[in-house]
């Protein structure tokens, strides 16, 4: 049953049989067999059937609710005994938004010291992928803004206040100065994060309420792209302070502050809520809460 409960979450994922098979590394007739056979033991249809997949009944839609709770606790339970039997040990997935990736070293080296035999793998996502990889399994947990959007159903743990900075190369307009007001923006050749980014929302509504309504030269989701354009001295760009300072950057940068108002937005580690957390997610709730402690604005 738990197998055929993670094929199922694979192809309401995936939402293609061929892919989904290829997922869970088993052949696409051996996929539907073990849907078909869920189907017959809970009594209901799970799957609209034609050509193709079509999607999930509403009967479907309940069980996958289901499905994810029933196999994150078989995995929290797997895990459980396996610390039990060797301590802790495993495979952490880890989500980030482009914006927090400087810091995660701040929280994956501490941990890793204390737990030697616990390995990361350490991916970049927007803040609606990092929820959305969460409840699909996909991911163990992930660090995102806490406070500016709807999270759902998680458990966070805040590490520290985002503000934001214009980073521009020296000798370019506003760099003289001490600092700058977001009404100040209008004008500037700007290079920002891609709109599906939570940081730009972030940007943009701060804009906006300033009454300014920009156009960025360019676009990117990727941070090290943003700093190398600013970095020619022929772009401006508005981001946390602390990615500037973590790229080596800051000799040939100058990082501003914003004011009027001075932004600030939360940002924290999520998992996915439930009683009990894995033993690997626990531990790394707990190094959060230490990390948090000691961390306020970066």
């Amino acid at each position: 049953m738990i197998d055929k409960l993670e094929f199922f979450i694979v192809l309401a994922r995936e939402g293609h049989f061929g892919r989904a098979a290829e997922e869970c590394g088993i052949a696409q007739p051996s996929l539907s067999a073990a849907i078909r056979q869920l189907e017959e033991q809970l009594g209901v249809q799970l799957v609209v059937r034609g050509s193709r997949y079509q999607g999930l009944t509403p009967e479907g839609q309940r069980v996958l609710e289901w499905a994810k709770r029933i196999v994150g606790d078989a995995r929290t339970m797997r895990e459980e005994m396996r610390a039990a039997r060797k301590g802790l040990a495993g495979h952490i997935r880890l989500a980030v938004i482009p914006t927090a990736l400087a810091m995660v070293p701040r929280l994956t080296e501490p941990f890793q010291a204390k737990h030697p035999n616990v390995t990361f793998s350490i991916v970049s996502r927007n803040s609606l992928q990092v929820l959305s990889q969460l409840d699909d399994f996909e991911i163990d947990a992930g660090i995102t803004y806490l406070d500016n959007e709807p999270l759902g159903r998680v458990t966070s743990v805040p590490l520290y206040s985002e503000n934001y900075t214009l980073v521009t190369a020296e000798g370019t307009p506003l760099a003289d100065r001490e600092s700058v007001r977001w009404a100040e923006m209008a004008d500037l050749r700007l290079c920002l994060l891609t709109p599906d980014m939570q940081n730009r929302r972030i940007i943009n509504q701060h804009l906006s309420n300033a009454g300014v309504s920009i156009t960025p030269m360019l676009e990117s989701n990727s941070m090290v792209v943003l700093l190398s354009h600013v970095a020619t001295g022929r772009w401006a760009s508005i981001m946390p302070r602390n990615v500037a300072k973590s790229f080596g950057f800051t000799q040939s940068l100058r990082m501003i502050p914003i004011v009027e108002p001075e932004a600030k937005h939360m940002v924290g580690l999520v998992a996915p809520y439930r009683e009990p957390f894995t033993p690997l997610v626990s531990a790394l709730l707990h190094e959060a809460r230490g990390l948090g402690k000691d961390m306020t604005e970066i």
